[in-house]
């Protein structure tokens, strides 16, 4: 193939990824999934490479990349089966996050796959919104392992209704399944229509050349950062029960056609639930560097072949099982792409923001509790239900001027929830959704010669029944930090009827309370 022809093909499979993700955003039930679109679609390559990817949710795809062998290696693969799993020993990245793979089949071969990851708000857990404060998996909700919920073509209703029988709302819950399911079929009809119109022998050759393209850019990325050895640490704050910090340490040595990023020194595995697997770890390391590339860079596989990543054995960010690992996912996810910035920053000092606000600020609440009597999402007094959103904050400052304000950064790409749909959905109304700008510091900044830091937010929520709340939060204690002696930004703050919470809590809420969070705003950047 000739260049045209090459980004034509690319642009193909990339739309393929786009149609399904709309299918499984239009074909959901939960607020989490059709509006906040927490979910991700992907084409992988026969041996489980990825080929395409829609720009959804980076900590989905960049594990999943790392890991798609190993899970399609561990099945016996017919025409029709489609295989759901999220185990985060074996490919996942959390309980919530469910994937759903599916091989495409020609002449009784598999030339390639489809897949699809989702944000399920309920996945079984005792803790509403299935994001507890936990110290084993087993308390995160239902694990599954690599399963056919599609065998030859026919659903195994036995096993999804064994799946969904924990879940709170069971209609929601089996249409959010069968949404993935719908998904791939669209993926799958989409790529053989393609593979038919290119040949089979063309598609191949097509996806290795798309492969060797990434990697090239890759190697020119490489020859753009100094040969060396670069070195940052920071801290997790707690990991819900004990209040010490937790480092997470990265060496980056940088030479001719490599990079090697060494997490050694970073904390043993935590008896909290801010642990993740080798692959959420690699999916930060891929995201930061994807960054850095040009934005016309395949989303394939080839484009992290350069890059190789070692962690220690039972730390906090390659962890076995069975830790918990609800945390993980989303707050040491992004303080693992702040230690690479970091470390970065000494190579790219132009190049690299300071920190943005380095928490998801996740909130999951509802009532499991109390009697469902007619399994739908109707608020009121006798309805179990289930939520979960992150909320965004403020973009780190760059050489090219101030951060963003209110948006979500780095390991996550989901939107808010918006008011009309969550107030109609669950016993809960927003008093307040605002960008922060109340804080004395922030003024003193912005009379400084530097360039800022985005602006966090403030949502404030009043509860019109009994909830459980869980806060999963990250930067309430050590700020964003700041370039080149600039300011740090602002540490975040949660707040129950104006009284300060722990970054990471479970409570009980009665009817008529008020919630608070404010996020932190991104660090400041001064040129030298």
């Amino acid at each position: 193939m000739n260049n045209i022809e090459l980004s034509i093909f690319s642009n193909k499979i990339s739309a393929i990824c786009e149609e399904m993700g709309e299918v499984l955003r239009l074909s959901s039930f939960s607020p989490n999934i059709k509006d906040r679109m927490d979910f991700s679609c992907a084409i992988f390559d026969k041996d489980g490479n990825l080929c395409a990817q829609a720009a959804h949710i980076p900590v989905h795809l960049g594990s999943m990349a790392f890991a798609m062998k190993d899970v399609i290696e561990t099945i016996d693969w017919f025409t029709g089966d489609m295989v759901v799993f999220n185990d985060p020993f074996k490919g996942g990245t959390h309980l919530p996050d469910v994937t759903i793979v599916a091989p495409v089949f020609i002449n009784n071969e598999i030339i390639a796959y489809v897949a699809n990851r989702a944000h399920h708000a309920d996945i079984g857990s005792e803790s509403a919104g299935s994001m507890p404060i936990s110290k084993h998996i087993n308390e995160e909700g239902i694990l599954i392992s690599p399963t056919k919920i599609i065998e030859q073509g026919e659903l195994n209703e036995e096993f999804l209704q064994n799946l969904i029988k924990p879940m709170i709302c069971h209609q929601t819950s089996r249409g959010d399944f069968m949404a993935q399911i719908s998904a791939n079929h669209i993926g799958l009809k989409r790529l053989l229509t393609l593979i038919q119109e290119t040949g089979e022998k063309v598609f191949q050759s097509a996806l290795d050349e798309l492969n060797q393209y990434a990697q090239r850019i890759c190697l020119n990325l490489i020859k753009d950062i100094p040969n060396g050895q670069y070195h940052a640490c920071d801290f997790m704050e707690d990991d819900g029960f004990s209040q010490n910090l937790l480092k997470i340490q990265v060496f980056i040595k940088v030479s001719d056609h490599v990079i090697e990023v060494d997490f050694k020194g970073t904390a043993n595995q935590s008896s909290g639930n801010i642990n993740c697997p080798l692959s959420v770890a690699a999916a930060a390391v891929y995201y930061v560097f994807r960054c850095l590339m040009p934005d016309n860079t395949p989303a394939s596989a080839g484009s992290f072949w350069p890059i190789k990543i070692t962690a220690p054995k039972n730390s906090v960010i390659n962890a076995n099982y069975p830790a918990a690992v609800a945390a993980g996912n989303v707050e040491t996810s992004s303080r693992i792409v702040d230690v690479i910035l970091a470390a970065l920053q000494k190579a790219l000092p132009d190049r690299i923001p300071a920190a943005s606000y380095g928490s998801m600020n996740n909130i999951a609440m509802g009532n499991n509790e109390q009697q469902d009597s007619s399994d739908t999402n109707n608020t009121g007094s006798n309805k179990k239900w289930s939520y979960y959103e992150t909320i965004g904050g403020g973009f780190g400052a760059s050489a090219n001027g101030d951060g963003l304000s209110a948006k979500q950064a780095h390991m996550t790409n989901t939107l808010n929830t918006p008011i009309e749909s969550f107030e109609s959905h669950y016993p809960l109304r927003i008093t307040e959704y605002s960008i922060r700008t109340d804080d004395q510091k922030l003024l003193e900044i912005e009379a400084n010669k530097q360039n800022q830091g985005g602006k966090g937010l403030i949502r404030c929520y009043e509860f019109l029944d009994d909830t459980q709340v869980t806060l999963l939060t990250e930067r309430r204690k050590i700020a964003p930090w700041g370039v080149n002696g600039a300011e740090d930004g602002l540490v975040g703050e949660n707040l129950l009827d104006g009284k300060i919470l722990p970054g990471k809590t479970c409570i009980k809420v009665k009817q008529g309370q008020k919630l608070c969070i404010k996020t932190p705003n991104g660090g400041n950047w001064r040129g030298v």
